[in-house]
């Protein structure tokens, strides 16, 4: 009985994860750590671009576990065969509700930190929080959420949680497709 339930559970997960793939991805105004304002998809239309969301303090941490990988594997191109590899990658912690406040606090904070490496790729977003978890199903509010936009800003892969090299092999898999 047991491994029924949880074999609904992964059925039911990768239903819910999968149900926003092929939807256009919503437009996300946000601002960087070196102050340019960027709106996704459409800044970054042309070229795949990997979304990484969080909107709870526990989510955010949980986000922090892909900043290493992911910036080796897309950025830094340290694999066999990293350097096909030519995407777009953000990081977005998100300020709504009454977490606006913080919005500038944050957004300093971070600017002292040591990892100026990472400024370009985390965009900070300040806004509503209603559309994103309607439109991307994002309902687990302590996880973390990764989108792999097409050129086109059309949603081809999500997943939530906990960084893992199941997570990371999936979206390798999906990018190699497309080279």
């Amino acid at each position: 009985m047991k491994k029924f339930i949880l074999a609904c559970l992964f059925l039911q997960a990768g239903l819910f994860l999968s149900a926003q793939d092929g939807n256009q991805f919503p437009n996300l105004p946000g601002e960087t750590l070196e102050g340019d304002n960027i709106e996704l998809p459409e800044d970054a239309s042309g070229k795949v671009t990997i979304v990484g969301m969080a909107y709870s303090k526990k989510a955010e941490s949980t986000l922090k576990s892909w900043y290493q990988p992911m910036y080796d594997k897309f950025v830094l191109k340290r694999g066999m065969f990293d350097q096909n590899y030519d995407v777009n990658l953000y990081f977005v912690p998100m300020f709504t509700g009454l977490k606006r406040a913080a919005f500038g606090a944050s957004m300093n904070k971070l600017k002292k930190s040591h990892r100026k490496d990472l400024f370009p790729y985390i965009l900070f977003y300040k806004g509503e929080l209603d559309v994103y978890e309607e439109e991307l199903n994002m309902t687990e509010k302590n996880q973390p959420y990764f989108f792999v936009l097409d050129e086109n800003g059309k949603i081809v892969y999500s997943t939530y949680g906990l960084y893992s090299q199941e997570k990371m092999a999936e979206i390798e898999k999906i990018l190699d497709k497309r080279w």
